[in-house]
């Protein structure tokens, strides 16, 4: 397939933040929950749906993540790693709620859809959509099957979540998201640049998935907790990250069909209402057993990415590190345990097939 020419490329990528700009304004003039947020991803996943050629940010987009990792990563103190005990048995939860997500998502995709074998497996594992459908992708699944059952499971959830927050638990969504960048120190916001961008590519040299978080976050965790940083990176950063990820999340759906949205779309909002149901049974056991705040309990086991997760938290002035090192522990069980265990039940990796092209 030939490559797009950069001015045609640089061209879409334009219309595609204009019209996240819209929606962002749109949003905020009607006062809807996170409009920097819900605001572009809800306007791109329009603009897609009615044909409109959007297209995510590319590495532009994977380095407004590395802003996420640092926040991530500046929110794991001494304090949050002194309570690692606390959360053992909320974190020993975590294989459990994956293997009954996915001990019920198989069957499903399967029964119900007709999806072949390492479709239905990859699309019931509740990790990230990059690496759920490259791990499909060499098991030979249908990798735009893939690709719009994980979309719609993120976007569904992202959009909904708020609205849950702010209806059960009384949440606000004005919380302060960081300070203005001209009240933080200049010397830790560059740390904090220079960590985003070694993290990252140090993360991506050694083959990790989610190196754009991952990587910026496990190295500013070092900082913090030798006490080099104090403070999250700016609010004007997060912002921007919300907006970057919302637009690439809406300008999934570019180029979808009819018989697409009818298939793949309907499955994963079905499957959406099935991973909701079992994350309410594992967060209410959290949330009735005291073994952490409410909101705290909740946000741990939503079915969405680590970035969207870590926005929301940070809105809502959750636990940021809590919430995150159980989204984390649960997408590396997934990386590390998807690919063994579908080995072991004959989902053999082989050359992507036609279907997939």
């Amino acid at each position: 397939m030939t490559a797009m020419p950069f001015p045609a490329m640089l061209k879409r990528r334009a219309l595609t933040i204009g019209i996240g700009i819209l929606g962002t304004l749109a949003f905020w003039a009607l006062e809807l929950p996170l409009p920097f947020l819900l605001g572009p991803l809800f306007a791109c996943l329009v603009a897609a749906l009615a044909g409109v050629p959007v297209q995510d940010s590319g590495t532009f987009g994977k380095l407004m993540r590395t802003i996420l990792g640092v926040a991530i990563g500046a929110s794991i103190t001494p304090d949050l790693v002194a309570r690692l005990p606390q959360m053992m048995v909320t974190l020993a939860m975590v294989p459990l709620y994956v293997v009954t997500i996915a001990a019920i998502g198989v069957p499903f995709f399967r029964r119900f859809y007709g999806y072949d074998l390492p479709t239905a497996w990859y699309a019931a594992m509740p990790g990230g959509l990059a690496d759920m459908t490259l791990f499909g992708q060499e098991a030979g699944a249908n990798v735009r099957s893939l690709t719009l059952v994980h979309a719609t499971r993120v976007i569904l959830i992202v959009m909904a979540t708020p609205f849950v927050l702010v209806h059960l638990f009384g949440a606000s969504l004005d919380n302060p998201i960081g300070a203005p960048a001209a009240t933080l120190p200049p010397h830790e916001m560059a740390i904090m640049a220079v960590a985003a961008l070694l993290g990252w590519k140090g993360a991506e040299r050694i083959g990790l998935f989610g190196a754009p978080i991952i990587g910026p976050m496990v190295l500013t965790a070092a900082l913090s907790l030798a006490d080099i940083i104090h403070v999250r990176p700016p609010a004007e950063a997060i912002l921007s990250a919300q907006f970057f990820i919302g637009l690439g999340l809406g300008a999934g759906y570019v180029g979808i069909t009819m018989a697409e949205i009818r298939r793949d779309v309907v499955a994963g909002l079905v499957f959406v209402v099935i991973v909701a149901a079992v994350a309410a049974v594992f967060a209410e056991a959290v949330i009735l057993f005291g073994l952490a705040p409410p909101m705290d309990g909740f946000l741990a086991f939503v079915p969405a990415g680590q970035a969207e997760m870590a926005i929301l938290a940070i809105v809502v002035g959750a636990d940021l590190g809590y919430v995150v090192l159980h989204h984390v522990t649960r997408v590396f069980l997934i990386i590390l345990g998807a690919p063994v265990a579908a080995r072991l039940f004959g989902i053999t990796t082989r050359r992507r097939s036609d279907r997939d092209g």
